[in-house]
């Protein structure tokens, strides 16, 4: 039976966006996960996955096109995974008035004459669009004469001048109409908790001063573990609210704010993040954030989120009341740790506090609910060598 392969919501407010480039070509077999296009947002450019095993029938869209949300790209042989696929295809998202709905996806057939495509990777695409370079105008080094990151880069520095940073514009307007729909639709509840952090950084520095650099970790890498731990064990803050109905996933795929060079700001989520113990979540932690800048990420991570931490320690401030990313159901701000006078077994000692923040959807959750998940993740964080 043939299968619609749809253009996917990689973001809360998504509506459209352009493909730039077909991974395979009609005949070809692909699995489950496979990477078969590159799609450019306003948040960069996104290698996408197939959700289905088949075979490629028809490629529907010329690289070039801008498409809707849910709009067909390709046509498959083969059975379909319908869950996927329809949470895929029809993802949860606002409605949009004729007047302003994007452009449809135009058949191959029926596109005018293009210029040649300029043989280019992803992370190659996204930097140069960042940079304002005209990637046409750059002699490819890699295989089959495509530009690579190395030969943007050297464009960069052979012309400063001409350089410039990428537009976020468009990007804090996505991130803009994202958190107004979650504060519009999503009825917030904050609680609060500032708890001891010195066991953990203290668990830290003793494991990696006794390991090489590569295999070290991040003070904030055990919050994120409690966090994943907490959203296993405290029903109602791990999954999806769609249609005012509360769809509890078993994984956790933990999303994690990342701050993007020259501005912006996206949250990928470390996929399976359940299965991953403080070592792996480093390795996947530091994948994950390099891709994101590098423009190399898949749309999977971007639209799999069940539960973020966002952290604002590095800016200074000591507490955040951040805003749910829909149709996720919980948020957990961190804050920067700080040295403060603090009662350990009825003596006031100087010790590193940590301030907590979890913003929930009082739809799925309440009060009480809340204030035992962030209890869960305080006890947890009190053990660290147990994480």
């Amino acid at each position: 039976m043939s299968i619609e392969f749809r253009m996917p919501a990689l973001g809360a407010d998504m509506e459209a966006g352009t493909l730039l480039e077909w991974k395979v070509s009609p005949g070809d077999r692909v699995g489950r996960g496979d990477v078969v296009a590159v799609i450019d947002t306003d948040k960069g450019a996104i290698d996408v996955e197939i959700f289905s095993d088949g075979t490629v029938e028809r490629l529907l869209v010329e690289p070039g096109t801008r498409v809707p949300v849910g709009a067909p790209l390709a046509l498959l042989v083969g059975e379909p995974d319908a869950a996927v696929a329809e949470a895929v295809a029809q993802p949860p998202r606002t409605t949009t008035s004729a007047s302003t709905a994007p452009s449809a996806s135009i058949p191959l057939a029926t596109m005018p004459g293009r210029a040649p495509r300029v043989r280019i990777s992803p992370a190659a695409r996204a930097l140069a669009e960042r940079l304002a370079i005209d990637a046409a105008s750059l002699t490819g080094s890699g295989p089959h004469g495509a530009v690579s990151l190395v030969d943007v880069e050297a464009a960069a520095r052979a012309t400063p001048k001409a350089v410039s940073r990428r537009d976020t514009a468009p990007m804090r307007a996505v991130i803009a109409a994202a958190m107004a729909r979650s504060k519009r639709e999503i009825p917030h509840y904050y609680v609060t908790t500032t708890c001891d952090y010195t066991p953990v950084l203290d668990w830290v520095a003793i494991r990696n001063a006794g390991v090489p650099v590569e295999q070290r970790v991040l003070p904030v890498v055990p919050l994120l573990r409690a966090v994943v731990l907490a959203a296993t064990q405290i029903p109602g803050f791990n999954g999806h609210c769609v249609d005012g109905r509360f769809d509890a996933s078993q994984a956790v795929h933990l999303g994690v704010a990342v701050a993007l060079r020259g501005g912006g700001l996206v949250t990928p989520a470390i996929l399976d993040a359940g299965d991953k113990d403080v070592a792996c979540l480093m390795r996947a932690l530091s994948d994950l954030v390099g891709r994101a800048r590098a423009g190399g990420l898949r749309a999977s991570e971007l639209a799999s989120g069940t539960i973020t931490v966002t952290s604002l320690g590095d800016e200074g401030v000591e507490s955040v009341q951040p805003i749910i990313y829909p149709p996720q159901v919980a948020i957990v701000g961190a804050g920067a740790v700080v040295e403060r006078p603090w009662l350990v077994a009825g003596e006031v000692r100087p010790r590193r506090l940590l301030t907590l923040t979890l913003a929930a959807d009082h739809r799925v959750s309440d009060g009480r609910a809340g204030a035992r998940f962030l209890a869960r993740v305080a006890d947890l964080l009190a053990r660290p060598e147990a994480l």
